[in-house]
């Protein structure tokens, strides 16, 4: 039996985020935007997407007089992620 795949997280970018912030206590946006290849237009939306969704957390600050965006990942992220890797394995076997 197929489990439902989570679509939020089964597009590329968003995936991609989530697999970094997993491995990360938080990462920066600037980071984020490098290791994705993604445009800062297309980065923001999808990071408010699982903003909005509780995954992760947004914390906006100041570093000097340029803005600081930084993300982490939440515990219902990481339980979204793990539902999600198990529901890709039921496809897999």
């Amino acid at each position: 039996m197929f489990k439902e795949l989570d679509p939020l997280l089964h597009s590329q970018l968003r995936l991609g985020i989530m697999s970094l912030l997993l491995g990360l206590d938080s990462a920066d946006f600037v980071f984020l935007k490098e290791k994705t290849d993604s445009t800062a237009g297309n980065l923001s939306v999808q990071l408010d997407k699982l903003s909005e969704a509780g995954y992760i957390q947004i914390e906006k600050s100041f570093k000097g007089k340029k803005p600081l965006t930084t993300c982490r990942i939440t515990k219902k992220g990481i339980k979204a992620f793990e539902d999600y890797v198990n529901s890709l394995k039921t496809y897999i076997k």
